[in-house]
């Protein structure tokens, strides 16, 4: 699919859509997305790739299904596929187990807002990626019309409200709680971080979903918090 295209976007929002019946599907077809934009910048074959919270490891079969040598690291088992397992490191993103500049590419989509000290991990990210190497992360900002995850977009008016009634309405227990394993990040206070950053250079900051323009959201202060949607950064380690 042609990215940025209204054909693309569209595609990935049906699949969104229909995550809970069919994840299998949706995280797929958002795997070779995310592989197709990694490869604007270097080709994937032959390079040591770490997906950091990868989950069920849609994204690391994508790697290695283009040549890469991919390795998931997940910190919570619950979240590893049975198919996975054996070829997870059960880690936190906060201290991976790996040697500085190990990996050509460093990966994470939709893990930020999952972290409570986003510095810190994205310094992990730059700490194990080679000099001239690429680091992709991606997130769902909080005020996005998405923020709350599955209790959104009621998370506009109070997250504790929002998971209540999520919970009164479905009559589960909500996966996610503000503080707890989600975050409010934004998008304007981690541009700032990354543009002052010393060990890396901004390649990319766009929104990873939209069909036109992807790159004039992030640059409008103020707006950017609510229609960036999902905010993607493509770094490149400087020496």
């Amino acid at each position: 699919m042609k990215d940025p295209s209204f054909r693309r976007s569209a595609a990935l929002f049906r699949a969104f859509l229909r995550e809970g019946a069919d994840p299998a599907t949706a995280y797929t077809l958002l795997a070779r997305d995310a592989a197709d934009q990694v490869e604007r910048h270097t080709p994937l074959r032959g390079k040591v790739v770490v997906d950091v919270g990868g989950g069920d490891g849609y994204f690391t079969r994508e790697f290695r299904r283009r040549g890469a040598q991919g390795y998931l690291f997940e910190p919570d088992p619950a979240e590893i596929g049975p198919g996975q397992r054996a070829d997870t490191v059960v880690a936190d993103g906060y201290l991976l187990p790996l040697a500085d500049g190990a990996a050509d590419v460093c990966f994470s989509s939709n893990v930020l807002e999952h972290v409570a000290d986003p510095h810190t991990f994205l310094g992990e990210m730059a700490r194990v990626t080679r000099p001239g190497g690429l680091i992709y992360v991606s997130y769902t900002n909080w005020l996005s019309p998405w923020g709350g995850h599955e209790w959104a977009p009621w998370h506009y008016f109070g997250a504790d409200r929002a998971r209540r009634r999520y919970e009164r309405r479905t009559g589960r227990p909500a996966k996610h709680r503000l503080g707890e394993n989600l975050f409010a990040i934004g998008v304007g206070e981690t541009l700032r971080h990354v543009r002052g950053r010393s060990d890396v250079a901004v390649l990319s900051a766009r929104s990873r979903y939209w069909p036109v323009l992807p790159q004039l959201v992030p640059r409008i202060p103020l707006l950017r918090e609510f229609a960036t949607w999902n905010l993607l950064l493509i770094l490149r380690r400087c020496s």
